[in-house]
């Protein structure tokens, strides 16, 4: 058996969440903070690789023993005291949530069946807490705005092509996903934008913000969603969202997993 954790982070001082070299990177702190917990260097596997700066309230990964480390049992501890055990070496821009026992051949990347990923704005006057974990947008959302940026977000649900939704450089094969749902909402200073699928390309979330939020100023015409479906071009679309206001909300796997924490 292996421990699945459920972690939440702020991720402005993370460079990402897959190790590498001389970065602070969620992967690296839990390999640290297992280690330490368990007495054992342990591999920590993610569900997905986020960018430098996004966050999470629902980030999966598992926690397992490293089969070249010497030790030849398992990992005893009881789910319900993984959370505490870890916490006592974990930095506070990072907390278990959740932990369970799977089974070894489990992975948090290749058995999920869906994510969810909620992009959040704050308009009008700077808020000094908010800075680094929403966008900031200065002009508050009229209804008209806020109408358009709803109608487009329903043009994402369904099966499509979203190759003109990926940054550039990437080098995944298969484009084409099924969004779930995806909606937009305001109300007072805040705005979020929810979208769930089966999957999401590198800057996926963050090109779909982008667009609504052009559309909504009249930039560009809801139309280009469809075109860029249609011709995989990238510059009928709008600007890439910065990555401060998105945050992974949650990993779907189909069945459930028995989440316990102390």
């Amino acid at each position: 058996m292996k421990i699945l954790v459920k972690l939440s982070y702020v991720g402005t001082d993370f460079s990402g969440s897959q190790v590498q070299p001389n970065a602070r990177t969620v992967q690296g702190v839990m390999c640290e903070a297992a280690k330490e917990a368990f007495g054992v260097v342990c591999d920590v596997t993610g569900c997905s690789r986020t960018d430098a700066g996004v966050h999470a309230l629902g980030f999966v990964c598992a926690i397992s023993p490293r089969k070249k480390s010497g030790f030849g049992g398992e990992l005893t501890i009881p789910a319900g005291r993984v959370g505490r055990s870890l916490g006592r070496y974990l930095p506070p821009d990072i907390a278990v949530t959740g932990a369970a026992f799977v089974p070894d051949d489990f992975h948090p990347r290749y058995d999920a069946r869906g994510k969810s990923y909620v992009y959040r704005i704050y308009t009008g006057a700077r808020d000094p807490f908010s800075e680094g974990r929403a966008l900031w947008r200065p002009k508050p959302f009229s209804d008209r705005e806020i109408e358009t940026a709803a109608k487009c977000s329903r043009l994402f649900i369904g099966t499509h092509d979203f190759r003109a939704f990926m940054a550039a450089g990437s080098d995944v094969e298969n484009t084409v996903r099924t969004v779930y749902s995806a909606s937009f909402e305001s109300e007072y200073d805040r705005a979020r934008f929810r979208v769930s699928a089966d999957g999401f390309l590198y800057n996926m979330v963050r090109i779909m913000v982008g667009t609504l939020l052009d559309c909504a100023d009249g930039r560009l015409s809801s139309e280009c969603i469809s075109e860029a479906f249609s011709t995989g071009d990238r510059s009928v679309l709008g600007r890439t969202a910065p990555a401060c206001g998105l945050y992974l909300e949650s990993v779907d796997y189909g069945t459930s997993i028995d989440w316990q924490n102390d």
